[in-house]
């Protein structure tokens, strides 16, 4: 058994053991006094006491042995009673218990294994094990960095981390120089990095949305994404042209995604069909590009052998947008977009 279980589950009950005793001899001086009158043989227990208490063994009759249970019993529950209605005293700390950590305050909380932990200081770190041995030392695992440009947030916290090579990492680099410093030695053990350059394209990798749309319902979560991200800092625009707009790239997204080729599938052919959207104010029964490739959606193409599908989402949502633009501000949503 360890000292904290020790601690916990036998030293608080040791005095008992001498509580139990001392009325164990109580019970003994009190069974080898001869009177038979209560009061002189209380009396004479008394005087026999210092007989009985000279032996330090415990007297093993089954009266003594009750005598001595029903003692220690006693006292434990008048002790039990009086800590369960104490008034709750902070003695010494009525100004306050916070005081600066130390090196045992962190050890619960720190790993065995070094390469398991989040490195804090030179002496302080902190598990990444979600479930410890011990509950109460599971800790969030989120820290904030703070500090004057110079001050070595990335030399002396962000790097040593990344060496640990215990995680997945997501990095921010708006200086370029971590990639630089630390991505061969990522690389060395096996992992597999991603870089999103936005300042040059040519050392990016790219991120095709369109990979991701699986439904309908796809279709409009990226559209809203994306107009909420194009917007700008400014005021959003009137209810109507939003909704306008909503309608025409969910049109123009559900026809790259439900009939394009899979090497079209890509923001490029978006912008192309946006493009291609162009509209006549002096010639309201002007088509486009797009008006002639929805028609054939809606009617189908008999020489190419395309069958109409006048139930097509992208179809559907671009008839609602005809609809609600018009012809005038048709043009002018096109020009915002």
């Amino acid at each position: 058994m360890d000292t904290a279980k020790i601690k916990k589950y036998v030293l608080p009950y040791l005095p008992y053991t001498i509580i139990f005793w001392f009325f164990n001899k109580c019970g003994e001086s009190y069974r080898i006094t001869p009177e038979d009158d209560m009061l002189l043989k209380v009396a004479g227990a008394i005087s026999n006491l210092n007989i009985t208490l000279s032996q330090p063994m415990p007297s093993f009759h089954p009266s003594d042995l009750l005598v001595g249970l029903i003692g220690a019993a006693a006292i434990f529950v008048i002790v039990w009673h009086r800590k369960k209605n104490a008034k709750k005293w902070r003695k010494d700390i009525e100004y306050g218990s916070a005081r600066w950590g130390n090196r045992k305050d962190i050890e619960p909380f720190i790993d065995p294994k070094p390469d398991n932990n989040i490195i804090l200081t030179a002496s302080e770190s902190l598990t990444l094990n979600n479930r410890p041995k011990n509950p109460k030392h599971a800790r969030n695992k989120n820290v904030m960095v703070t500090g004057g440009s110079g001050s070595g947030k990335t030399r002396f916290w962000l790097k040593p981390n990344l060496m640990q090579l215990h995680s997945s990492y997501c990095i921010t680099d708006p200086k370029g120089q971590i990639l630089i410093e630390c991505g061969k030695l990522l690389q060395r053990n096996k992992y597999e990095l991603k870089v999103l350059n936005t300042i040059d394209f040519s050392k990016s990798m790219h991120y095709n949305p369109f990979v991701y749309i699986r439904s309908e319902k796809d279709i409009l979560k990226f559209t809203t994404a994306l107009i909420a991200n194009t917007k700008g800092e400014g005021k959003a625009g009137e209810d109507f042209w939003t909704k306008s707009e909503i309608l025409l790239y969910c049109a123009l997204i559900g026809y790259i995604h439900f009939e394009g080729p899979e090497e079209e599938k890509n923001m490029n052919s978006l912008v192309e069909m946006i493009n291609a959207m162009e509209v006549h104010e002096e010639d309201e029964n002007f088509k486009n590009a797009v008006d002639y490739m929805f028609d054939e959606l809606e009617n189908g193409n008999a020489e190419e052998g395309i069958k109409p599908q006048p139930d097509h989402f992208a179809l559907r949502q671009y008839k609602k947008f005809k609809l609600a633009a018009g012809v005038v501000n048709c043009r002018r949503l096109i020009n915002q977009v």
